[in-house]
């Protein structure tokens, strides 16, 4: 906690050499943690970049986090991906898939999962947003569950229950579109 203060501190003065660690130290989860939420990979890095962005655009006007880097960019990505579902509502359009022409995968098994990755994000839309964020923490950004109550204000046990019953509503559904397939 001591080395993320004095990052932190670094940040602030906007030594580029902090600047540069910040973005080499939580790209790669915060990246996770959008990408499980949005499951587009190009989607992903626009709005992780935007979560960086942000926070250079708060350290220019001394408005940076004062105490915790890493909940503050968890928290700046939580924003920007509600934003995104937003826009994404307002704009309403239908995502064509470039990646469709491979040679590396025949065109059944691109579409396959195409369609399953859009299923999964089907089924992660149906859980409440505390579900999501707790499955997102969790897995998409590699959270213990410790950190994971922390960062969520939530106990322990609230946290390891929220996670159960998203688990427990994932694989139902899925039992039932087995039935219904």
């Amino acid at each position: 906690m001591h080395d993320e203060i004095k990052l932190l501190n670094r940040v602030r003065a906007l030594d580029q050499d902090a600047l540069a660690e910040v973005h080499n130290k939580y790209y790669t989860s915060i990246y996770r943690y959008i990408a499980f939420r949005v499951n587009d990979s190009q989607t992903a890095e626009d709005l992780t970049s935007e979560v960086f962005l942000r926070l250079l655009s708060a350290v220019r006007d001394k408005s940076a986090p004062q105490k915790t880097l890493r909940g503050w960019l968890y928290g700046v990505a939580s924003h920007v991906l509600k934003e995104h579902y937003r826009k994404k509502k307002r704009d309403s359009f239908t995502i064509l898939h470039e990646d469709i022409p491979s040679a590396e995968q025949s065109l059944d098994q691109q579409i396959a999962d195409i369609m399953q990755n859009e299923n999964l994000q089907a089924l992660m839309k149906s859980l409440t947003d505390d579900q999501q964020n707790v499955l997102a923490l969790r897995f998409g950004f590699g959270m213990p569950i410790q950190e994971v109550a922390h960062t969520m204000g939530k106990s322990e046990g609230s946290v390891k229950m929220l996670q159960a019953r998203a688990i427990a509503a994932i694989s139902q559904r899925i039992m039932l579109q087995g039935v219904l397939a």
